[in-house]
């Protein structure tokens, strides 16, 4: 599980920092709800600096990472713990508690630089996490348990829940650090809780900032939902978290099996290119010994060696000398020589290497003893004297009978093919029986043990080698190919036997690729999330402004209707006396200053006593609204009809005449006249008609209309009088039913 959840680590780093950057936003939605509150967005920095590191990480284990980009991301990942524990120091400052100045953060930075001068990057890291990582992580998660005392019913478990979270992100963080030279980092660190807890602690970060996010992200809704108080909008919210909680699972999920795919069509190329890679080393290593596996059977069947060792003399001797020379000389053998059959050298192509060829051959028995079983011997080897890697090829010379009279050795050293293969794009190693490397491009890993070689090899490894690291660079031997981690990277390596011998090839391929090719899924599953986050939050915007709209429409018609009622008549649906009252003193106002007429007539029911006598109030209450439906209709848009009292009406004409008016006032009594009352039959009405004078107030308006309205009466009912001007106005006496 945790070699298969270390290949994941693009996919968790990504989820960790988009988690981060989701509390980030979430916090800046609190700190504008409550107004310029500064620790908010201090902590919204926090999500927003960490989540980047984060994907900083990620850049730097997609493109390789550089001393100054890694001093990049320290000095970041600190800054965002900085603001972390700012967050708590104001939170605390609020409520009233007694804490440390800004001061307290000279001497812990200090202590960063100074660890990160003395011991490098990594201590400065594991020193930022201890200080103020963890100091700053348990500090908020405090802040938010002693925020839970005040609050109630849903609220107050959501911050009990990002209170352990952060408590739970201050051991994750705080506690579990890459690996430094100081206690206890030599012990607690990635490797360690990679090797307990069988899953990087990476993943456990981003699942506790994932909790995180969304339980403030919850405590924002609730939020959300006292300030809007309503229902409706609560049922939403709580539906919609379901469903950002279920699409960001989705999308997550989805968009890591995108991810594995894309990066799984690469990691099959690097296999197939790894086993081309490996072939072709095989090869090419094949091509420089089979031309000296071909000159040493040739060697072994001259009849000049032959001679040689069946006791020929000196003349024998140079003979094979000449022809141990050329053979040497067509395959590019550094030296060649002929062993009897107790392993003596009796012949060499250089007269001065004779004794040393034999003496300094390591474990010349192998290919020696190969030949004299009377089969081809094929030996790589290293001299730990002159550090020269050879390879020898031994034959059987065998008498006319077929009898084996001695062996043909040709050893070609391997500097050449060391050479020509230094320039080889992936690292490669040839490595002895025991796993010590013999030949490679990476010179700096020469005489190392690539896996742990058997407890009883270690001796006879010193003895072979002299000094000699014996740390393996693997934890367990290669048998054939398998992913491992190779120097803090991810590698695919094969393992390849050399025909004819016991050594092997290693070739390992860096997969850096694949992840540059899983980015592709990363980028989309960040493109979708943003998408839906954006939809999302979009909707939630658009049904808090919906009902936020509506609850003001509602309070629109509700003064609407308030105004309304307050200034008509309810019984008839006319304006009513205080309308009325505003808007003549309106249009006097506009009458005096622009000089136009302006009248105003009176009207009442004539004996409406009388009906409400003999057919009761309701029959005379439905008399009234027929009456104002009757005149409303049959009056111009800027008349104002109101109900004036009782069964008397007024009527403001704007823009007329007495003349004009009484006109009007004449055409609104014949039709009253001609219209059926249903059952209250035929009823007739008395108008009085007064023009606006200079000096006329409502008042004496009103006085000199109704004046008229009394005249009308006493000249009989059911006709329209017009009211002399003021000088002539006669005192009314009495009142007329």
């Amino acid at each position: 599980m945790a070699s298969f959840l270390n290949t994941q680590l693009d996919f968790i780093l990504f989820f960790y920092g988009l988690a981060f950057i989701l509390l980030g936003a979430t916090c800046i939605a609190i700190a504008r709800i409550g107004g310029r509150d500064e620790s908010w967005t201090l902590l919204a920095l926090f999500g927003f600096m960490h989540g980047g590191g984060e994907w900083l990480d990620l850049t730097a284990l997609v493109i390789s990472d550089t001393p100054a980009f890694a001093l990049a991301r320290t000095a970041l990942m600190t800054a965002s713990f900085v603001l972390l524990m700012e967050f708590a120091r104001q939170r605390a400052l609020h409520a009233g508690l007694k804490v440390p100045g800004r001061w307290l953060y000279v001497p812990l930075l200090s202590l960063v630089v100074l660890g990160g001068a003395i011991d490098g990057l990594s201590s400065a890291g594991s020193i930022a996490r201890y200080l103020l990582g963890f100091g700053g992580a348990a500090a908020t998660a405090l802040i938010f348990a002693r925020y839970a005392k005040g609050f109630t019913g849903l609220t107050r478990y959501l911050a009990i829940s990002a209170a352990a979270g952060f408590m739970l992100y201050a051991l994750a963080a705080g506690i579990v650090v890459p690996a430094s030279s100081f206690w206890p980092a030599t012990v607690i660190n990635y490797a360690w809780f990679d090797h307990v807890a069988g899953v990087p602690i990476q993943l456990v970060r981003g699942l506790i900032a994932c909790w995180i996010a969304f339980s403030i992200w919850a405590i924002w809704g609730q939020q959300l939902v006292s300030e809007v108080a309503s229902e409706r909008y609560t049922q939403f919210l709580r539906r919609q978290f379901i469903w950002t909680l279920a699409a960001i699972a989705t999308i997550l999920v989805v968009g890591w099996m995108l991810t594995e795919f894309l990066g799984g069509i690469y990691k099959q190329n690097v296999e197939h290119q790894a086993r081309g890679d490996i072939d072709l080393l095989v090869s090419r290593l094949a091509g420089e010994t089979a031309t000296v596996e071909g000159m040493v059977k040739a060697l072994a069947g001259s009849r000049s060696v032959i001679a040689l060792l069946n006791g020929g003399g000196h003349e024998a001797y140079e003979r094979a000398a000449a022809i141990i020379a050329l053979d040497v000389e067509a395959s590019g053998a550094k030296v060649g020589y002929i062993l009897d059959r107790s392993g003596a050298v009796v012949a060499s192509s250089e007269r001065a290497q004779s004794a040393r060829a034999g003496a300094t051959a390591d474990r010349p028995v192998s290919y020696f003893a190969q030949a004299m079983a009377g089969a081809a011997g094929h030996q790589f080897a290293f001299d730990a004297q002159t550090g020269d890697r050879e390879y020898y090829a031994s034959y059987p010379v065998r008498a006319g009978a077929g009898a084996i009279v001695g062996v043909a050795v040709l050893e070609k050293s391997l500097a050449a093919l060391a050479a020509d293969l230094s320039e080889f794009d992936h690292a490669y190693f040839l490595v002895d029986p025991d796993g010590v490397v013999m030949l490679t491009n990476r010179p700096r890993l020469m005489l190392r043990a690539l896996w742990p070689p058997a407890a009883d090899q270690r001796a006879a490894l010193e003895r072979r080698f002299g000094t000699l690291n014996m740390r393996p660079m693997l934890e367990r031997e290669i048998v054939d190919a398998t992913w491992i981690n190779f120097g803090g990277e991810r590698d695919y390596v094969r393992r390849r036997d050399v025909a004819n011998s016991r050594w092997s090839l290693v070739i390992l391929n860096p997969i850096l690729e694949i992840y540059a090719s899983r980015v592709l899924g990363i980028v989309i599953t960040l493109l979708v999330a943003i998408m839906a986050l954006i939809y999302l939050l979009g909707k939630e915007r658009w049904f808090h402004d919906s009902v936020q709209i509506e609850r003001r429409l509602k309070l629109q018609d509700l003064a609407r209707h308030l105004g309304l009622q307050a200034t008509t008549d309810p019984l008839t649906g006319l304006n009513n006396r205080l309308k009325f009252d505003q808007a003549l003193a309106n249009e006097l106002l506009r009458t005096a200053r622009y000089k136009t007429p302006l009248a105003l007539v009176m009207y009442d029911i004539d004996h409406f006593k009388a009906i409400n006598d003999t057919h009761g109030h309701q029959i005379g209450d439905k008399v009234l609204t027929e009456l104002a439906m009757l005149i409303a209709g049959n009056t111009r848009d800027i008349d104002v009809l109101a109900r004036w009292g009782g069964e008397e009406f007024a009527l403001m004409l704007p823009g007329c005449d007495a003349g004009m008016a009484c006109g009007a006032a004449e055409k609104l009594r014949a039709a009253v006249e001609r219209a059926n009352f249903e059952a209250a039959g035929t009823v007739t009405c008395s108008f009085g008609v007064a023009q606006y004078v200079d000096g006329d107030s409502a008042a004496t308006l009103v006085a000199r209309a109704d004046e008229a309205l009394y005249r009308a009466k006493l000249d009989g009912r059911n006709r329209a009088a017009a009211a002399p001007p003021p000088a002539q106005a006669e005192p009314r006496i009495a009142s007329v039913a």
